[in-house]
């Protein structure tokens, strides 16, 4: 069966209220009725979970988290389990998005989020991506050791059809001109499926899906989508601006 396209709407701590948030989703669920190749995964803020799940919904747009705890259950204030979101409805959760590791999440924590979600029938949004880019080619040795250190020890039927989404950190919150071209992405690709056949076997890698998250807007998102060899998008700000995600997502599904 031929990949689905796949596109991941990363809200982050947006939008305040809960009448604002349905304003965006509604729109955005107008918009995925007409794709034919392409799934949406929407990421609200977790208070925002339970009720989208429970909103009617077009077969092909499901719901997320932004993260997920690395343990279980237990006393851990402020934390929310893979299980409490499965639980709420949520089918997918995004795990070491930069913006976490910012934070101070380590590797092996990252490592422990995905299993955890595997565990619980949470489907994992695995981010890697460097923070700068220099002409000598050490940020290639970080994105194989961020891979290495977080699908390490986890059992490879987990790893058939893992979500790779490549963000690198340097092009977020610049324009789609000034950060990743489509060749550069395609590069990118290729790279993190030999990083991942080296680890686990070709066989895994080549079922992996990989996700662009550099600062995608719709003007960018065709030439990458076809020439970057994407299989989607990981989407920040613009997921936000229903008129510029669903130029996104039409952009996203023409490629079969």
């Amino acid at each position: 069966m031929k990949k689905r396209n796949l596109v991941v709407a990363n809200w982050k701590m947006n939008p305040e209220t809960l009448e604002k948030a349905k304003e965006i989703f509604n729109e955005i669920r107008s918009a995925s009725k007409k794709l034919k190749n392409t799934d949406v995964v929407i990421c609200p803020p977790f208070p925002f979970i339970n009720s989208f799940a429970k909103l009617n919904r077009p077969k092909n747009v499901f719901i997320g988290a932004q993260n997920v705890a690395s343990q279980f259950k237990g006393a851990f204030t402020g934390e929310v389990s893979a299980e409490m979101i499965k639980n709420v409805g949520g089918d997918f959760s995004i795990i070491g998005h930069s913006e976490r590791v910012a934070m101070g999440e380590i590797g092996e924590t990252v490592r422990q989020k995905l299993a955890i979600a595997f565990d619980c029938g949470l489907i994992p949004v695995l981010c890697v991506g460097e923070k700068e880019r220099d002409k000598d080619g050490n940020y290639l040795t970080v994105i194989k050791n961020q891979i290495k250190e977080y699908i390490s020890g986890l059992q490879k039927r987990n790893l058939v059809g893992l979500i790779i989404a490549y963000e690198p950190v340097w092009a977020i919150g610049k324009s789609y001109r000034d950060a990743m071209n489509a060749t550069d992405v395609h590069e990118m690709t290729l790279i993190i499926k030999k990083i991942v056949s080296e680890l686990v076997g070709k066989d895994i890698a080549a079922g992996i899906k990989i996700l662009y998250g550099g600062s995608v807007e719709a003007e960018g998102a065709l030439p990458i989508m076809e020439l970057g060899n994407v299989d989607g998008f990981l989407v920040g700000h613009a997921s936000l601006n229903p008129e510029e995600f669903s130029a996104i997502l039409k952009a996203t599904d023409m490629k079969r």
